[in-house]
């Protein structure tokens, strides 16, 4: 590193851990020194003492003194003030003037806004060593930013270009980070730089720094490396690089590992609450219900509805009437609660959907399994037909609010706060239904219709509506998941189609009848199919030596989604034929008779 840099590095970060405490001026007042001064060595000097200082002017500043943007202005009554001019251009080419040392606008004496022309002033002059230094601090502006999230990418722009001249400026920082993830990036940077230097000591020790990092981010420079010191013959280099890319890729391995378990629980809980309404009108009440998906469509058209009501309103066509749904217009926080108020409001509105569907065609299909397996399918089409008249055929995009965008970060791992937040409803509602079913009146009701209707009848329980009741029930589940798939995907008509295979599969497989058999069977079918959809095509190598149709199942995994689809369904067929009742089978005097 030359004298320079060094001098500047040093400068730039006593002004980042001492000066602050010190100095009177402002950002815009040092600039003002800078641009004001004529010792060219002092003009950078003052540049470089605003590294740390954190002023949004800044950047805004340097970026227009280099690029010419910045001005003298000497007016009549006083000295030369240097100004910036903002905003558009009028006729005659003026603009608003803006003071550099207050950032207030420039005034005449009568107290009126000025507003110059550029070619009537003269610009801010600058050389290629002030441009550098003004680069260097635009560079290392962000490393003692207060929000960690700008120094991680200021550190991690630094590192992937192994700029040397900025190793000081690393060094200086390591002593002052305190949060242990940015420390973690800040070692990664400063050995990625390292990385390139000529001793061969420092390679090393560099090489061992990222082994005991293990970041993911540096495995292309330890193949770089790697493949240099093998062309060099240099042994302890390759030997040390080809150490540091295994603890990579077991670090990969244990990431992937457990983002997939994530995953894989996050699927099963979107199964879960899909599954759950269905346990109940198939396994309570033995009704194959096909029209099932299209209750999880109503609930996420319902939240696409509430956004819109929340927001500017929406307009849709209902039988050749134009409905409008006036808006709340809400900004802001209030805008932002429009998902809470989904939710109950889904529940709702598929529960009604799912009554008036009990009311006037499931009560007269009831113990007939295969006529009310094919109104449901009708019942479902028609359904999808009329959302795609109100909502058109194309896919509507429900937006996520702030509290469910963004994810943590565990370890590498990425963990993101939609699918979090379904893994805790969905324990949330487990619970609930735990509650409906063992500790109100309906759940001893509904219990004892499943158990023997007739007996249930009989003792005075009117069946007609625990029926109703219960099929509304779980029609509102089923609302439910439609609510928190539209925060994962795109919300469309043929929504619920992509999951009632796979609800009655979950169901089937738990034992029909069985909450807790609907649970582990969906947290095992959906762990499973994420297993073989992460790991399937690094096997399809593997398969050719099948006879016959070896490239065809290599070609099949390739395509890991369908392939892990089919690898389940043939599993679960198997379990079928060695467990015909499913995980827990449900006991009753009908099903003993």
């Amino acid at each position: 590193m030359n004298f320079f840099n060094r001098v500047l590095c040093l400068v730039a970060f006593f002004a980042a851990g001492v000066a602050p405490l010190l100095a009177a001026d402002t950002a815009r007042q040092v600039i003002v020194k800078a641009i004001v001064t004529e010792d060219s060595t002092e003009k950078r000097t003052l540049i470089a003492s605003l590294v740390g200082q954190g002023d949004e002017a800044i950047p805004t500043l340097l970026d227009a003194w280099r690029k010419d943007l910045l001005f003298f202005y000497t007016p009549a009554e006083g000295a030369k003030i240097a100004v910036q001019l903002v905003g558009e251009k009028d006729e005659a080419g003026a603009q608003s003037a803006v003071r550099v040392d207050t950032g207030a606008p420039l005034t005449g004496p009568s107290g009126q806004p000025r507003r110059l022309v550029a070619g009537d002033l003269t610009p801010v002059d600058h050389n290629s060593s002030l441009r550098r230094a003004m680069k260097a601090v635009l560079d290392l502006l962000d490393l003692a930013a207060p929000d960690p999230a700008k120094r991680i990418q200021a550190l991690q722009t630094i590192g992937q270009t192994q700029d040397a001249e900025k190793l000081f400026a690393l060094e200086a920082r390591l002593k002052l980070e305190a949060d242990p993830h940015v420390l973690r990036i800040l070692r990664e940077a400063i050995a990625l730089i390292h990385l390139k230097d000529a001793k061969t000591e420092v390679r090393l020790a560099a090489l061992g720094e990222l082994k005991e990092l293990h970041t993911l981010s540096s495995t292309d420079f330890l193949k770089k490396i790697l493949a240099d010191a093998e062309d060099a013959k240099d042994a302890a280099s390759a030997s040390a690089a080809r150490s540091a890319l295994v603890a990579v890729e077991r670090h990969r391995s244990a990431v992937d590992f457990f983002g997939t378990i994530f995953r894989g629980i996050s699927t099963g809980s979107i199964l879960l609450v899909g599954a759950l309404g269905l346990a109940i009108t198939f396994g309570l009440m033995r009704v194959i219900n096909m029209a099932h998906g299209e209750m999880i469509a109503v609930g996420a058209y319902t939240t696409y509805l509430v956004q819109n009501i929340f927001g500017a309103g929406i307009t849709i066509p209902f039988f050749g009437l134009n409905l409008h749904l006036g808006g709340l217009h809400l900004t802001g926080s209030a805008y932002q609660w429009y998902f809470i108020a989904a939710i109950p409001l889904s529940f709702l509105t598929a529960a009604l959907a799912g009554i008036t569907l009990e009311r006037t065609v499931i009560q007269f299909l009831y113990r007939r399994p295969l006529e009310s397996l094919l109104a449901t399918w009708g019942v479902s089409l028609v359904m999808q037909q009329i959302l795609k008249l109100m909502f058109g055929s194309n896919n509507v995009q429900v937006g996520s609010p702030t509290y469910l965008s963004g994810n943590w970060t565990v370890n590498d791992v990425l963990l993101g706060w939609n699918r979090v937040f379904v893994i805790g409803f969905g324990i949330v509602i487990v619970f609930g239904m735990w509650l409906v079913l063992t500790k109100t009146p309906l759940g001893l009701l509904i219990r004892a219709v499943m158990q023997n209707r007739a007996m249930a009848s009989c003792m005075g329980v009117r069946t007609t509506r625990v029926n109703m009741l219960t099929f509304g029930l779980g029609s509102g589940l089923a609302g439910l998941a439609g609510a928190f798939l539209s925060q994962i995907g795109n919300v469309g008509p043929t929504l619920g189609q992509n999951y009632i295979i796979d609800s009655f599969m979950v169901v089937v497989v738990g034992g029909v009848g069985s909450i807790v058999g609907t649970v582990i069977s969906a947290f095992s079918i959906g762990g499973i199919d994420q297993v073989l959809q992460q790991y399937l095509p690094a096997w399809a190598p593997g398969l050719g030596w099948v006879p016959g149709i070896g490239s065809f199942l290599q070609n099949l995994a390739q395509d890991a989604a369908v392939f892990g689809k089919i690898m389940v369904l043939g599993g679960i067929i198997l379990f079928l034929q060695w467990k015909p009742s499913g995980l827990f089978s449900t006991r009753s005097r009908t099903l003993d008779e």
